[in-house]
């Protein structure tokens, strides 16, 4: 498995079927990575932004624990 499947399955919990497209982007976006190429390193910086976009649809306490489950992988 992938690193970028781990991670879509821990947002899935909070995302449901959004979690796959709303992470891609923030790799696409803010990392500058195609999603199966996240690595380890990537995943602070990308937790960073999952908890800032995240709070657009979950609120800032769900947002951030979403993003602390992510970097903790």
């Amino acid at each position: 498995m992938s690193l970028y499947h781990d991670v879509t399955t821990v947002g899935a919990t909070y995302l449901g079927p959004a979690a796959e497209p709303f992470i891609g982007r923030q790799c696409t976006l803010y990392l500058k990575i195609q999603p199966q190429a996240l690595a380890k390193e990537h995943l602070p910086e990308l937790a960073k932004w999952i908890e800032v976009a995240g709070t657009r649809f979950l609120d800032a306490m769900k947002a951030k624990e979403l993003a602390t489950k992510i970097a903790a992988l």
